[in-house]
């Protein structure tokens, strides 16, 4: 029987288990910290029944994902659930910017701005399940829907600061930088409108859900559908050096590059491992999770139906706000992105107390603390909310760094996003999961298509490794 050592058990290291699983690979995931799930874990705290996402909140790449698709997630108790309205991006003056999972919807209430709306993502989220299986995989490659792709992909090249001229109100233009600013990058830069108009995409076709009860039951499931297919689970084994790793057909790191650089050494080829040195991290999340009585009380009652709130006031403003981060200044006003899970999912409340999720943008390894910050922008469009916090739970760039190894200086994307990381991964290759060492393949978010709850990476990369190995594993089963 071939064999596998997994070493990371995030969403990704644990879609690369069990896709390696199902095909015989007696398989065995090696995760340092005491629980699995990495990014993808929820708990109750501050006060008892409250429940908490650690990272992962939203989830409009997960709940298509082709990968997660081959999971019976209901018989495995995943619930998806979604609030009246994906996404509100209230104004100083004026309605909020709000995103529906309907298009038609969301463009009727931009006004003049509908019709620009409607022609950047009526045909891609109609065409999103074809389109997933190419923005889901390596974009370095032969596509399988080449003209289709071609047509989404002309605006992802563009500055996002250039696709919002071509929207003429607040509310557009805000709208679409609070999405476009989850690239962590300033937006005047290339390729910066791509992850805004994934996700967009996304949405439009199956919404921005929560699952019922927390994130983490999504890393229960998996870990019930590997416990099923024979593998196994170790937790607490942090491998630093490759001396500690099994000698296995295949080992699959779901780790940051320069993590695998520090374990592997010189089993790396010189190439790959300074690629992996070299490999940038980009700004950090500042997460502060609140315990609120009674809720947030806008000003716009409509926020109040969103699962997601983006906090940054005018395009301008949030261009501004990257750029600073980007130089290593802590903006006065940050992005703050909010979630109210609590609205699609009321079994994460403790009667009339509401769990709040926000992090803040702030620059690489930031220091101070911008829990001040993050409640200052939610009292500018819900003046009173100070008042009603009964208690907080702060995770500093520090902390998240310890709480995942992966978030290097509070990077939850594992690596910045700029035009060649995005598109490549850590090196310029055709085959980004490859090691360039036998049997050796990286399947974090620093590969394509990049982090989320979806588990493509580890999928993608297993099979790249299922390939190399199925004449091995065919002559077994002779």
């Amino acid at each position: 029987m071939s064999t596998a050592t997994v070493v990371g058990a995030g969403p990704n290291g644990l879609a690369a288990a069990i896709t390696l699983a199902r095909e015989g690979v007696d398989v065995t995931v090696l995760e340092a910290a005491d629980t699995v799930g990495g990014g993808t874990r929820s708990s109750e705290g501050i006060v008892p029944g409250l429940i908490h996402d650690h990272c992962a909140a939203f989830h409009p790449m997960a709940v298509g994902s082709p990968f997660l698709g081959t999971v019976d997630l209901e018989a495995r108790g995943v619930r998806w659930r979604w609030a009246d309205i994906d996404c509100a991006h209230p104004l100083d003056h004026g309605p909020a910017g709000l995103l529906h999972r309907s298009v038609d919807e969301t463009a009727a209430g931009l006004w003049e701005d509908g019709r620009t709306w409607s022609g950047l993502f009526r045909g891609p989220s109609e065409a999103f399940d074809a389109l997933s299986e190419d923005i889901l995989g390596p974009l370095l490659g032969v596509p399988r829907h080449p003209l289709r792709l071609a047509r989404f992909g002309a605006p992802t090249v563009l500055p996002a600061s250039l696709l919002a001229k071509a929207f003429r109100t607040p509310q557009g233009r805000s709208l679409w930088g609070g999405v476009a600013v989850h690239t962590f990058r300033p937006l005047h830069q290339p390729l910066t409108s791509a992850i805004g108009l994934g996700i967009v995409t996304a949405g439009h076709r199956r919404g921005w859900p929560v699952v019922e009860g927390g994130t983490g039951r999504l890393t229960d499931a998996l870990v019930a559908e590997l416990h099923d297919l024979g593998a196994s689970i170790e937790t607490g084994q942090r491998i630093t050096s490759a001396a500690q790793l099994p000698d296995t057909d295949i080992t699959m790191f779901d780790l940051a590059p320069t993590a695998v650089a520090d374990i592997l050494s010189d089993r790396l080829p010189g190439r790959v491992s300074r690629a992996f040195r070299r490999f940038r991290y980009g700004p950090g999340a500042f997460k502060v999770d609140f315990a609120v009585q009674d809720g947030i009380p806008w000003k716009d009652p409509e926020v109040g139906r969103a699962g997601t709130v983006h906090l940054g006031g005018t395009f301008d403003e949030l261009a501004a706000g990257e750029a600073a981060i980007a130089r290593g200044r802590m903006p006065a006003r940050p992005f703050v992105l909010l979630g109210q899970q609590y609205l699609a999912d009321p079994t994460r409340s403790a009667g009339d107390v509401h769990p709040v999720y926000t992090y803040a943008h702030v620059p690489h390894g930031y220091t101070g603390d911008a829990t001040e910050a993050i409640i200052a922008q939610i009292e500018r469009f819900a003046p009173g909310f100070r008042e009603r916090i009964i208690g907080t739970a702060v995770r500093s760039t520090t902390e998240m760094s310890r709480y995942n190894a992966n978030y290097v200086g509070g990077d939850i994307c594992t690596g910045s996003k700029d035009a060649l990381q995005l598109m490549a991964g850590p090196r310029l290759t055709l085959t980004p999961y490859d090691l360039g060492t036998q049997g050796m393949y990286l399947c974090s978010a620093a590969t394509p298509p990049g982090p989320g709850a979806h588990g493509m990476c580890g999928a993608n990369a297993a099979e790249r490794a299922l390939a190399r190995l199925r004449p091995e594993i065919a002559a077994a089963r002779v």
